[in-house]
């Protein structure tokens, strides 16, 4: 990834367009957003597991780096496990709060942040160029109820989020992990589920979307079997998009080469009781 820095006083850094990456130099051991997301937020601090995400390498430009600087202090998080964070506070208002998990760029987590003003969305990624174009967006918009949360969103749900914390939960297009031997890293699997439901308040929505057949199938199944969700289709099946889940231009993309796109919305069951539990 492209390192970004402000240039030492005696050098004059060339004039640079919106929108271009830049690459500057930076001393050996200084973080590359100072006021920005740190690049390894948790630490050492949790034992290490099988990830279902992996850092992409790709630059940063300089908009991008711009809204990261003065963005971040204001509208990110760290996911370093060391705190349970309080929502109202973190959005200012008690509203019903979405974790979205995995965002890519941003467009369409600005764009349902636009239509459903009066929804929050904590939304979780480790790709920087993203995180930054997000905080752009939302600021251009005047987007208040976006905060972008850096980090294993596991580590979110499992440390930092109080149960019965989350009005709903949006997976789209996670990484499908495609080799067998890989599909232990995908993230819809039923611990996942389970840790998902402890944050889930009763009549959530859980709704995933992927263009990879299998890995829906898969979705399918292991949300089915789960006991803490029932599937809002009476027969059973696929969704069709919800409206106000926007058209991607990666899905548009994936539409172009004939992939078929299904949508999951699960919705988190009543609680059980004790007796139920006998």
């Amino acid at each position: 990834m492209s390192d970004f820095l402000n240039a030492p006083e005696a050098a004059s850094p060339a004039p640079h367009s919106p929108g271009v990456p830049v690459r500057h130099t930076r001393a050996k051991g200084e973080p590359r957003f100072p006021d920005g997301p740190k690049a390894d937020p948790a630490g050492s601090h949790f034992e290490r597991r099988i990830r279902s995400f992996q850092p992409r390498r790709s630059r940063v430009t300089a908009g991008q780096a711009d809204a990261l600087q003065r963005l971040w202090p204001k509208w990110g998080l760290d996911i370093d496990g060391q705190r349970v964070i309080d929502l109202a506070e973190l959005f200012g208002n008690d509203r019903p709060v979405v974790l979205e998990i995995g965002f890519g760029m941003g467009e369409a987590t600005a764009q349902m942040a636009a239509g459903d003003p009066d929804t929050n969305i904590l939304a979780v990624d480790v790709h920087t160029p993203g995180q930054g174009n997000l905080l752009g967006l939302a600021e251009r918009n005047g987007l208040s109820n976006v905060r972008v949360a850096n980090g294993d969103a596991i580590i979110l749900l499992r440390e930092m989020l109080r149960p019965d914390a989350l009005d709903g939960l949006r997976v789209y297009f996670p990484d499908p992990w495609p080799k067998k031997r890989h599909h232990k890293r995908r993230l819809i699997q039923p611990e996942f589920l389970t840790l998902a439901a402890t944050r889930l308040r009763p009549g959530a929505i859980l709704h995933c979307a992927t263009d990879w057949e299998p890995y829906a199938e898969q979705m399918l199944d292991v949300l089915t079997a789960h006991p803490d969700y029932e599937n809002t289709q009476p027969d059973g099946g696929f969704s069709p998009r919800p409206a106000f889940r926007p058209l991607t231009r990666f899905e548009g993309q994936g539409l172009d080469k004939g992939h078929v796109v299904n949508d999951l919305l699960f919705r988190r069951v009543p609680h059980r009781t004790a007796e139920q539990d006998r």
